[in-house]
């Protein structure tokens, strides 16, 4: 496993740290994938490209997501909006914030209008608030083209 520079929603974010994964440990992406498959009913990121597999050792975590665009757009559905929350102690993203969400809506091909990204903390609590970790949850509506 890598520690990697921070790269949130395909942006790198100047940060002391990074995420330890085998791709490039962008939690975002990953949320991302994980919400329009579960949306579809198509399960998990692991399912497709799993962590043991040696072909996905430092992939860019773009690559999952043109995967899961296709899966979507073979099965005539596209995301209507999508809503993203990121929680970690630091660094604080504030000042990024509206960046994460102008790539994302490059990356997802999505007006601007219909994506959504929020931060949060825990406020020193647990493994994320030692800023030792880090989350993301992300929830989409799909619809039938």
């Amino acid at each position: 496993e890598l520690e990697n520079t921070l790269i949130l929603g395909g942006v790198s974010i100047p940060y002391h740290k990074g995420t330890v994964a085998h791709s490039d440990g962008d939690v975002v992406i990953h949320a991302i994938c994980d919400a329009i498959l579960g949306a579809n009913s198509k399960g998990d990121l692991g399912k497709y490209f799993p962590s043991s597999d040696i072909k996905w050792k430092k992939a860019s975590s773009k690559i999952f997501l043109d995967e899961t665009l296709k899966m979507l757009k073979k099965e005539k559905k596209e995301i209507k909006n999508i809503d993203i929350q990121i929680i970690l102690q630091e660094p604080k993203l504030f000042e990024y914030l509206h960046v994460i969400e102008e790539n994302i809506s490059k990356l997802l091909k999505l007006n601007l209008k219909n994506i959504n990204v929020k931060v949060t903390s825990t406020d020193g609590l647990g493994l994320i608030g030692s800023g030792n970790g880090i989350a993301t949850l992300c929830a989409v509506n799909l619809i039938k083209k």
